[in-house]
């Protein structure tokens, strides 16, 4: 963390802060590849699955998202000159030997990213039944992999993808639209690659590791439909781009083909292999915390809902936890991690974990720490990766009220000592919070 020095300023930040430095750490690409890829001879081990490569005339590496450069450079590092081409679509990209990596953006699509996809469907499109497709899959793919179907534009693209997330969108609701103007996502990189075998490699960023969902699922099944995208944007109140609403409505009454579904033949030759997710940063995290003598309780990977609501059961906890010593008798750390929503109200800097924590800091007990952060290292679209607090963050509620109302929080907590800067980090499987109660 680039400011960890500036905010360890008590025993129980320095504890909160380590913790979701292991966490994002252990998410990194380089240790999780290298931990779950390796090359015998000709057969390439993924997780529990095996390929025999001297039955592959060609091995294609192709994908995106946050973690995507990271997970390229460990491929290459494992497999060397047996890859025969990639291309991977990234918002930092940094330089391979066998594996392209072209630029992205993120959480909006952008030209570059249209024309990293396109060479992406170039080098799939004459894959064959002896071509393996390692597909890197991982958070934020759905916007840095933009593809517009039909007369679909890329602005029409981005107008709808804004509007969804300024509505506060779950990401599962925004995918569902995605999938049905684009032509990569909801399976459609399987789709393009058939017949070739395809092993996705998972970074999922998603609660409950949903396939479909992560990165809008190009290698995976799709059981949302073109009325199911309707259905979103009427619940959110977005009024979509005539282009992206026409290509809806064509597709609900059955002129435009559905996305591949679970029975779809395409999905016979593919496997997905979900190799982090929110877990893994927490398990590190309830490492650290035990190691430095603390009892540890994970509440949940799979904290969702709007994060100023979701804040205060965390705040309930560390009450409970020092009237009661339930669920765990302190001194303690409780970890979760999940994605909770930020709902946009004013034209501040904000991000779901600033919100997360500036409206727990307003309630929290004097005995309790509280740290948050997008394992990404940016909350929202805001620079920053999120915030510590503790009793003595908020001396007024009423400012900090102010603050989370006009969703201008990061100001409020970057003027005292409690917003996180950790640069982009390579990887991306949600949020992780720490909650120290002493």
């Amino acid at each position: 963390m680039e400011n960890e020095a500036a905010l360890a300023s008590t025993p129980a930040r320095e504890t909160a802060l380590a913790c979701l430095r292991a966490g994002i750490d252990a998410a990194r690409p380089g240790r999780v590849i290298a931990a779950s890829v390796r090359l015998d001879g000709d057969t390439l081990h993924l997780g529990e699955a095996t390929y025999d490569l001297s039955a592959t005339d060609r091995v294609l590496v192709v994908g995106g998202g946050k973690a995507a450069d990271g997970v390229a450079t460990a491929l290459e590092n494992v497999l060397g000159d047996r890859i025969d081409a990639g291309v991977v679509v990234t918002p930092d990209p940094g330089e391979g030997d066998r594996i392209d990596r072209v630029r992205g953006h993120h959480p909006v699509p952008s030209p570059e990213g249209v024309a990293g996809t396109d060479r992406i469907r170039g080098l799939v499109d004459d894959a064959d039944d002896r071509t393996l497709v390692l597909a890197v899959i991982t958070g934020g793919g759905s916007a840095l992999l933009p593809a517009p179907a039909g007369n679909v534009s890329l602005d029409a693209l981005r107008e709808t993808t804004d509007a969804l997330l300024n509505a506060g969108a779950r990401i599962d609701d925004l995918n569902a639209v995605r999938k049905h103007v684009s032509t990569l996502k909801g399976g459609g990189l399987a789709q393009l690659a058939a017949p070739a075998t395809v092993a996705s490699l998972v970074f999922s960023d998603v609660v409950g590791n949903d396939l479909s969902v992560i990165a809008s699922g190009p290698t995976a099944p799709d059981d949302s439909t073109y009325d199911d995208a309707l259905s979103v944007l009427a619940r959110y109140g977005v009024d979509p781009p005539g282009a992206v609403l026409e290509r809806l409505k064509r597709g609900a009454a059955g002129d435009l083909s559905e996305t591949p579904g679970p029975d779809d033949p395409v999905f016979e030759r593919v496997t997905n292999h979900v190799l982090a997710d929110a877990f893994t940063a927490i398990d590190a995290a309830r490492t650290v915390a035990r190691n430095r003598g603390y009892g540890a309780c994970v509440l949940s990977s799979s904290v969702r809902g709007e994060a100023r609501e979701a804040a205060l059961t965390h705040v309930a906890v560390a009450e409970e936890m020092a009237a009661t010593g339930n669920p765990v008798d302190p001194p303690a750390v409780v970890l979760s991690g999940g994605e909770t929503t930020a709902t946009v109200r004013g034209d501040g800097i904000g991000g779901p974990n600033a919100e997360f924590a500036l409206a727990a800091a307003v309630e929290l007990p004097a005995s309790a720490t509280l740290g948050c952060v997008d394992t990404d290292g940016r909350d929202g679209s805001s620079d920053f990766a999120g915030a510590v607090v503790d009793g003595d963050t908020v001396s007024a509620a009423d400012a900090a009220r102010r603050a989370l109302a006009d969703s201008d929080v990061f100001n409020y907590l970057s003027d005292r000592d409690a917003a996180i800067t950790t640069g982009p980090t390579g990887t991306n499987v949600n949020d992780l919070r720490v909650l120290v109660v002493e």
